[in-house]
């Protein structure tokens, strides 16, 4: 098999296995029923330099999302990585933050080297009154 071919190989199967884990989790609005909306605002770092094809918004649909917030990492190159923020948020959803803020240092390899890539994330959160 060619390494291209190889590469979305191993993407289609990391896909796959993220949507496993989505369907399997519980539902966003089940551990959190007065979640009126959620939006992160996410961008990943490397040597504290934003990488701007990185940033982007995700609004969370409250209704239908699972309580996963595991973000692949960007780096086409990384083996294995991601950011996995699940707790961090889920705990500041459950205390009622509106406003929050975190890192995760990406948990993958690029070659032989540890990923360096960071992701930064802002969250905004509603709530049902």
């Amino acid at each position: 098999m060619n390494r291209f071919r190889q590469r979305q190989t191993e993407a289609a199967e990391r896909t796959a296995e993220r949507r496993r884990r989505e369907d399997e989790a519980p539902r966003l609005k089940d551990l959190v029923p007065n979640l009126a909306t959620l939006v992160l605002e996410l961008q990943e770092h490397r040597a504290g330099a934003v990488l701007l094809e990185s940033a982007h918004i995700r609004r969370i649909p409250v209704e239908f999302a699972p309580a996963l917030f595991e973000l692949p990492c960007q780096d086409s190159f990384c083996k294995q990585g991601g950011h996995d923020v699940t707790q961090q948020i889920l705990r500041a959803l459950e205390t009622g933050a509106t406003a929050f803020e975190g890192e995760h240092g990406c948990t993958g390899q690029t070659g032989t080297a540890e990923c360096q890539r960071v992701l930064r994330y802002v969250a905004n959160a509603t709530y049902k009154p």
